[in-house]
């Protein structure tokens, strides 16, 4: 299941809203106003926005594993 994961730290959030303009679909506040991850449904390129854009660095995107080749087995 290639491509990309994206988190929160709660302790260095803000709430500052940064994320939430880049990437609505991505991120949205809980009731502390502090960001959450909803989707990721926004394109990678507004999501490294937001992480880019996020001024205490709450936010982090990194890769997911690809999944493993097939065995022999699965192949059949």
């Amino acid at each position: 299941m290639g491509g990309w994961s994206v988190a929160v730290d709660q302790d260095k959030c803000l709430g500052t809203g940064i994320c939430v303009v880049y990437a609505p679909d991505t991120f949205a506040h809980d009731e502390e106003a502090k960001a959450v991850v909803v989707g990721p449904t926004d394109p990678l390129d507004a999501v490294r926005s937001a992480v880019e854009g996020c001024p205490t660095r709450a936010l982090r995107l990194t890769p997911r594993p690809l999944d493993p080749p097939f065995t022999d087995e699965e192949r059949r």
